[in-house]
């Protein structure tokens, strides 16, 4: 398939659309036609959709067009609007899947950029959990809790989350 189109094709789709091809065309533009293939595939669709378009108006003309019936033309019409009403409340759901996924993107940047900083240094904290885990409720309140390694617990909680509510707002929106 070529990008170009044929010199001569505007001239062959005149003829073609006033039903004149191939009577009116001079023998060297039919020789043309046989010779190129993008004038023929003009000529084979203006001539299928004419006897197309003959044939629907001899059945117009002789009352043989058979509409559907009311009830499936009112059926189709509900549809279409439905259709329309849905897209139109996808569009609102498709900005919060953007915004979901740009907060699951920032914590996973922002997290990317504090191990940068930091090395793998946070590692550390798993070595401390077992002693930690015997740690009684009012020793949680402390502030011992914060600088501990019970801060990537809830930073973990926190990306699982984000990352859950993406999950539910996508498959919420693909379900109709």
């Amino acid at each position: 398939m070529t990008l170009r189109s044929c010199p001569r094709e505007k001239e062959v789709s005149e003829l073609a659309e006033r039903g004149q091809w191939p009577q009116a065309s001079a023998p060297e533009l039919r020789d043309h036609v046989s010779d190129c293939r993008a004038c023929a595939d003009l000529v084979l669709v203006a001539s299928v959709f004419q006897s197309a378009r003959a044939e629907t108006v001899a059945a117009t003309q002789t009352g043989q067009v058979k509409l559907g019936s009311a009830g499936a033309l009112w059926w189709r019409a509900q549809l279409r609007r439905r259709r329309a009403a849905l897209e139109r409340i996808e569009r609102p759901l498709v900005g919060a899947q953007v915004f979901a996924l740009a907060v699951c993107l920032l914590a996973a940047l922002g997290f990317a950029g504090f191990e940068a900083r930091h090395g793998v240094a946070w590692l550390n904290w798993l070595e401390a959990v077992p002693q930690e885990a015997t740690v009684q409720l009012a020793d949680l309140s402390s502030s011992g809790f914060l600088s501990s390694g019970w801060t990537w617990l809830l930073v973990a909680a926190a990306a699982m989350l984000a990352l859950v509510g993406w999950v539910v707002v996508y498959l919420a929106s693909e379900k109709r």
